[in-house]
């Protein structure tokens, strides 16, 4: 059981789960409706569409990546994209319900991309890299605390009881 406050927080990381699940579920799922399409064509379209200049650098190099997707590729995004997604509501779940498999699962699993993250801060900082490195910090931190208190709130009731 969590002190209010550390209800409030874990079920706001829940939510934050759920909807990452729930963003890349819907890529997953636009990733096999892309199967059988030419993407690259979609691709194309969807440059002119944000008034991008196709010739410039990155609407090139998305185009191009695009065109060389093929519908087993696109496939296996769209699969790997759905079970990504599933996770995440696993964990959205768990932590909803005060699982303690969710924490440390939540937590080893927000741990994992530090070291990614501060690899691509060195490689080219952003602010939005450092924001996006900065939250999961502050919530990976934050779920080791809540372990580490629930485990001396367990140990103290052992001791009292």
């Amino acid at each position: 059981m969590y002190h209010p406050s550390q209800h409030q927080a874990v079920r706001a990381i829940a939510v934050v789960e759920a909807v990452k699940g729930l963003l890349v579920m819907l890529a997953g799922l636009g990733a096999f409706a892309l199967v059988h399409h030419d993407v690259q064509a979609i691709a194309e379209t969807l440059v002119r569409h944000s008034h991008l200049d196709p010739a410039s650098h990155y609407p090139r190099v998305f185009v191009e990546a695009a065109g060389k997707l093929q519908d087993p590729q696109l496939r296996l995004l769209a699969v790997g994209a759905l079970a990504y997604s599933l996770v995440r509501f696993v964990e959205s779940y768990g932590l909803w319900r005060e699982r303690l498999w969710a924490e440390w699962f939540a937590a080893a699993s927000g741990g994992i991309y530090l070291p990614i993250e501060v690899y691509e801060l060195f490689r080219h900082a952003t602010w939005l890299k450092l924001g996006i490195f900065v939250i999961n910090c502050v919530v990976v931190f934050y779920l080791v605390w809540v372990l580490v208190n629930r485990r001396r709130m367990a140990s103290a009731g052992r001791k009292i009881g």
